[in-house]
């Protein structure tokens, strides 16, 4: 989500100044929650602008950019290999607990597949046929 303009927030706060009418009311007037106008009074009165936070950071990558090579080769040495085996793996080897679904979106982002051998397809067993349930009186 974009961040609200320095002027439609500048106004607000500016309208809550001049009691235009109630905070309630204000934030009617210009389309935004009650809450997020209290929260551009507290900004004004603790930093003393109004100009947008700057973006919070998010998580930390739990895998760095070598232990992501690691996976990589990982993934080489056994490319049929499941994401349950893969995370166990990267728990063993690389000493770092991760989801099932952190692999997957790591393989995704280094654009590897887990291809299954065409040596392992060709293995499969025939299907044997089974007796039929009939009664053949004969």
């Amino acid at each position: 989500m974009k961040a609200y303009p320095v002027e439609l927030r500048e106004r607000i706060v500016e309208a809550v100044d001049r009691q235009h009418g109630t905070v309630s009311e204000i934030a009617q007037i210009f389309d935004v929650t009650e809450r997020y106008v209290y929260k551009l009074l507290r900004q004004r009165q603790e930093r003393g602008v109004l100009a947008p936070l700057p973006h919070g950071g998010g998580a930390q990558p739990k895998l760095s950019k070598e232990k992501r090579e690691k996976v990589a080769a990982l993934v080489a040495q056994g490319p049929d290999v499941t994401l349950a085996d893969l995370r166990q793996k990267i728990k063993k080897k690389l000493r770092v607990e991760v989801s099932i679904g952190t692999v997957w979106n790591l393989l995704e982002a280094l654009r590897l597949t887990r291809k299954k051998r065409r040596a392992a397809l060709g293995k499969q067993t025939p299907k044997r046929e089974r007796p039929s349930r009939r009664n053949s009186a004969t």
